[in-house]
């Protein structure tokens, strides 16, 4: 899977935000140390979002996998 990042300069820093995925922010002295830290963001709020969802599935449900390309 492939996000949309967003850097923007502030003074000496980037910030970085992915807009496809609300409340995702990373910033860094570099380029791309914004992009690890923001990647880094977007990792931490799937999983949270996969472990969230999953609480309200039924015990007798069947789960699966699906892959996005």
């Amino acid at each position: 899977m492939e996000f949309t990042a967003v850097f923007e300069r502030d003074g000496e820093w980037y910030i970085a935000y992915c807009p496809e995925i609300p409340g995702a922010n990373g910033q860094g002295k570099t380029k791309e140390e914004a992009r690890e830290s923001l990647g880094a963001a977007i990792a931490l709020i799937l999983e949270d979002r996969k472990e969230q969802g999953l609480r309200g599935v039924p015990p007798e449900a069947e789960l699966g996998t699906v892959t996005v390309k």
